[in-house]
């Protein structure tokens, strides 16, 4: 079984977090769901370097100075993730997807209406539990 290990950014604007969505994926248990911005860690980068470098290529969005939130472990049906994530603030809602679909800033009581992956949502669970 293939194990991913990876980084997930929770983006923050003012009361309002960063949500996007994924398009038709290979599996269908992750196409078009929302899940927060990352990727994957590569050899010799640090997971703050690599949450700073994906959400660069994917949003083209500058973050400064990523703060630790949750760590996620979770099977999927063909691979097992962990999922590091990082609370990361931002001055402005503008974003450029190159790898989504769809966005939406929400506040943090809203999260739980959207289709999330399956791993991201002990995400949203924790965040629910705890004011950031």
């Amino acid at each position: 079984m293939k194990e991913i290990d990876v980084v997930a950014a929770i983006i923050k604007c003012g009361d309002e977090i960063l949500c996007v969505q994924r398009g038709a994926a290979k599996f269908e248990y992750i196409s078009d769901k929302y899940e927060f911005p990352g990727g994957k860690i590569e050899i010799k980068e640090t997971k703050e370097d690599a949450i700073i470098r994906e959400i660069k290529e994917e949003l083209k969005l500058n973050i400064v100075e990523p703060k630790f939130f949750h760590t996620v472990n979770y099977q999927y049906p063909d691979f097992f993730i962990t999922m590091h994530s990082y609370i990361c603030l931002v001055d402005s809602k503008e974003v450029v997807l190159t790898e989504h679909i769809d966005h939406k800033w929400l506040k943090v009581e809203e999260l739980g209406k959207l289709d999330w992956a399956a791993a991201d949502i002990p995400i949203v669970k924790q965040l629910q539990k705890h004011t950031i």
